[in-house]
């Protein structure tokens, strides 16, 4: 199946052939791996403004911790966290993501000014976020776009359901089913980027299965996006977190991934255009 290489609704600067890399920006105490270091909304905006300068292309504002064993917050807290960063780098001509699970989140971070809804869940956490999410417009008068991720339950439960027949077989034919339903629910095929969940209810090999599988990851004919920084499978070769995290940025990029989620830009940024030329030589 042909993978549409972009999705719409972004700015015109973000329509090039290149992957993208965008900035993790975590506003929590707890996440695994920068978890209290933004957590100041002075401090997290001048983050956000320095992943930016740092190349990165879209910058994904978090105000609940994924981590595993993490506990859930609560809707008023999430939004404290999360509103007046967005509101502020939105303001500065920053393309923002809001990492959220709830569709409340999702109105009020859009209002604000994100253009991007990255649910970790795909609608499966909160009934009402794919209708909402085709109902919502941005300020470029589109929908968002909608990253659905793979996932099977919430952070206190995750581990134990990283059971599978096939690892990379069954997660590809679970995430099709959540993108069936966000159609369903409205949401259109030129808004959707699909990603395979690497780290969510699955163990270190199970991830590396599933990575491997480009086929695939790219069977939902969707823009791609991979998650793999820091997290604990990537951790576990026993080299340098981030510089193995470029080596999978290379990897998406070469593959053709719409984008790559990290927390060091500057090295998967030149990774991806390593990645990148790569993939152009191919097609020559």
């Amino acid at each position: 199946m042909t993978t549409r290489p972009r999705p719409d609704g972004l700015p015109e600067r973000l329509a090039g052939e290149g992957t993208l890399v965008i900035g993790v920006l975590n506003v929590t105490p707890d996440s695994f791996s920068d978890g209290g270091e933004h957590f100041d909304t002075a401090d997290a905006v001048a983050h956000g403004r320095l992943l930016s300068q740092q190349g990165a292309a879209i910058v994904d504002v978090g105000g609940e911790s994924t981590r595993p064993g993490a506990p859930r917050v609560d809707e008023d807290e999430e939004l404290r966290r999360v509103i007046p960063v967005i509101e502020a780098l939105a303001a500065e001509g920053v393309v923002i993501s809001v990492d959220t699970m709830r569709s409340s989140v999702a109105v009020a971070s859009v209002a604000a000014g994100a253009l991007i809804v990255n649910d970790v869940s795909a609608g499966r956490a909160d009934i009402d976020m794919g209708g909402e999410a085709a109902r919502l417009r941005t300020r470029l008068g589109t929908p968002p776009v909608f990253i659905a991720m793979h996932w099977r339950g919430h952070s206190d439960v995750m581990n134990e359901l990283a059971v599978y027949e096939d690892a990379a077989r069954d997660s590809a034919t679970e995430l099709e089913d959540r993108l069936t339903a966000l159609r369903e629910a409205g949401v259109e095929d030129r808004f959707l980027v699909a990603d395979p969940g690497l780290g969510f209810s699955k163990t270190g090999e199970q991830n590396w299965d599933v990575l491997a599988d480009w086929e695939g990851i790219a069977s939902h004919g969707l823009p791609i996006l991979i998650g793999a920084s820091r997290k604990r499978f990537v951790s576990s070769l026993g080299v340098d977190r981030d510089a193995a995290t470029a080596a999978i940025s290379a990897y998406s990029a070469e593959h053709g991934a719409w984008a790559v989620r990290v927390h060091d830009v500057p090295s998967s940024l030149a990774a991806v255009r390593v990645g990148d030329r790569l993939r152009g030589n191919a097609r020559r």
